[in-house]
């Protein structure tokens, strides 16, 4: 029997690999350990929350004391860390709480483990059969030229952002500990997602739900920004085909060689919208408002995941279109889960960035 350790499994990617990972692994206890902040919610799980293999933790990664607890108490055979602050714009207005979610929170993480790992078993000994797999991003990347070029694991890290910088530097422990300690470590970069459960601040269900309400659609600049979209849960099964079968000490991109800038990627949201409310198609491209541009928005991002499928035979599951429309589809048909975490902090966040 396995114990794994799942940071934010209440948060978007996060719920979707919890559920895949009870449903698949029987033989696994899965901990979920989240602190439950505006953007983790427990209703993401309520198809598991009784499962045998399943337990929740609420706590916070940033408390060192708590976190050799909880290796204790559950003896952590591995960890797959996604806990982290995600938003650029709030790491914008507040960089010090990206520096200590994402920074000091995988750092009190590795030490917990590295801790509990090697003195049970007598120094670097200890660590066989143990994994710290670390989930980031594309960002710490920087951003691309619209020359064809893409992300590879070998591209130098050039974050822009207070949000890139933390998740950079966080990947940069994870490896320190790697090479200091011997520590088993993975690491994965990501490319946006889109799907079911994620919190409407980000493009995709904010619009969605904006398109319904006729509520204005803020795009940054003239919306010319590419990135390449990948449907969480193709994101969810590369984190587990990594997990089981990825090289130790290695890291690998994850993207859906999918690329669309911002402002078609909107009109096709609209048209989907539009369509799925019976609505003439292309109604609600009046609803675009542009808005000042981001600071420091990067141009492009763009994953080559091609070291992904040379080596461990991973690839999308879903076309973009399916993938839309079964996203579009889910957050028309769950308007109650969207008014439950559309109160307060999104209406804030929302209203700040249409004032631009």
């Amino acid at each position: 029997m396995k114990n794994i350790l799942i940071t934010g499994g209440a948060g978007f990617i996060g719920s979707h690999l919890v559920r895949l990972m009870v449903n698949k692994y029987p033989d696994y206890n899965i901990i979920n350990l989240d602190l439950l902040t505006y953007a983790g919610n427990l209703a993401n799980l309520k198809d598991i929350e009784k499962r045998p293999n399943y337990t929740f933790v609420k706590g916070d990664i940033c408390d060192l004391e708590l976190m050799q607890a909880l290796f204790a108490k559950y003896q952590i055979d591995g960890v797959i860390h996604l806990a982290a602050e995600s938003h650029v714009d709030r790491s914008i207005k507040d960089p010090f709480a990206f520096a200590r979610a994402n920074v000091m929170g995988t750092l009190s993480l590795l030490q917990a483990a590295r801790l509990y790992w090697s003195e049970g078993e007598k120094g670097k000994a200890g660590f066989a059969g143990k994994l710290f797999y670390h989930v980031s991003t594309d960002e710490v990347y920087g951003s691309l030229e619209n020359d064809g070029t893409f992300f590879t694991e070998d591209t130098k890290y050039d974050p822009h952002s207070p949000y890139s910088a933390s998740k950079a530097s966080s990947d940069h422990f994870v490896r320190a500990y790697h090479d200091t300690y011997g520590m088993p470590v993975k690491i994965s970069n990501c490319s946006n997602n889109y799907g079911s459960f994620q919190f409407p601040e980000k493009l995709i269900p904010l619009f969605i739900n904006n398109i319904r309400h006729n509520k204005p659609l803020p795009v940054y600049g003239k919306g010319e920004n590419v990135r390449d979209w990948l449907y969480v849960e193709d994101h969810a099964s590369a984190i587990d085909l990594i997990f089981h079968k990825g090289k130790t000490g290695d890291t690998y991109n994850i993207g859906g060689f999918n690329e669309w800038k911002n402002i078609d990627l909107i009109k096709v949201l609209i048209k989907t919208v539009d369509k799925q409310l019976g609505r003439p198609e292309g109604t609600s491209v009046k609803l675009i408002t542009y808005v000042t541009d981001r600071a420091g928005h990067d141009l492009r991002y763009a994953i080559d995941s091609g070291k992904l499928h040379r080596e461990l035979g991973w690839e999308p599951s879903l076309q973009f279109e399916e993938g839309i429309e079964k996203t579009v589809r889910w957050y028309l048909e769950n308007q109650e889960w969207l008014d439950n975490v559309t109160s307060g902090d999104y209406q804030k966040y929302y209203d700040a960035m249409y004032k631009g």
